[in-house]
């Protein structure tokens, strides 16, 4: 199944390079709780749901484009959780860092998940505490990895967080990656960075995929008690604050 997850990502990555490469300018509208939607949003969503409902008919979908209401998804042990389109502000400022991130949770955890960067045709995917990074067709095995000083990846739109800052200034020696989207995650993944601390607000779909990701590569992700991010179904989408680390 994870050949087929990763094949349905690429054919939406597809739709949306369509979108990004065109030369008319990108038609932005804004959702009910102020962020960015694009085309591009709306037509990766439709043919991962018409694809996710080829490959696992009996399995639900909660995408960010059309979340079910909370009375249909409260009892779900399983469940396809996806963003189309993450890094949507990447998007629209066409610097490449944005991604197709699909996720499979069973019982809260992220057991399988796909990173796309179409922009970039670079697939990471992972799955059983095995993960992988695919270049032009290649696909090698990719592991969290220590480093002298550290590398902390964060958020290419949130630099201004003045609680992140704090949390770096009292970090020590390091180094700071500034990467959007979900792509975060897997620089930790692949060794290119350490750490991952967030502390402003994400979804669940922002971060379902990436997770299954690190951890499959042997990363941690932690809220800041020290305790796994829960995917089990409750009323709101949002995460608390987390770190991705090899620590």
């Amino acid at each position: 199944m994870l050949q087929q997850i990763c094949q349905l990502a690429r054919e939406a990555g597809a739709a949306i390079m369509e979108i990004y490469q065109a030369e008319q300018p990108l038609q932005v509208e804004r959702k009910t709780d102020d962020s960015p939607v694009t085309a591009a949003d709306i037509a990766a969503h439709k043919i991962i749901k018409d694809g996710l409902l080829r490959i696992s008919p009996d399995i639900p979908l909660l995408s960010e484009e059309d979340p079910p209401a909370w009375e249909e998804r409260k009892n779900w042990r399983r469940y396809w959780l996806v963003d189309p389109l993450d890094g949507t502000k990447e998007f629209i400022r066409r610097n490449g860092e944005f991604t197709v991130n699909i996720a499979l949770i069973e019982e809260g955890i992220p057991v399988m998940g796909v990173v796309y960067v179409p922009a970039q045709d670079i697939l990471y995917s992972g799955q059983d505490r095995h993960a992988w990074k695919e270049i032009n067709g290649h696909a090698l095995p990719i592991r969290a990895v220590p480093a002298t000083p550290p590398v902390v990846v964060v958020s290419r739109s949130h630099r201004d967080d003045e609680e992140l800052n704090d949390y770096l200034t009292q970090l020590g020696v390091h180094d700071t990656l500034a990467v959007g989207s979900s792509l975060k995650f897997c620089m930790v993944a692949e060794g290119k960075a350490q750490l991952y601390p967030r502390f402003g607000p994400t979804n669940i779909w922002d971060t379902g995929a990436g997770h299954a990701v690190a951890i499959a590569a042997g990363a941690h992700v932690t809220d800041w008690e020290g305790k796994t991010l829960d995917y089990s179904p409750r009323e709101s989408f949002l995460n608390p604050g987390f770190r991705v680390s090899i620590f």
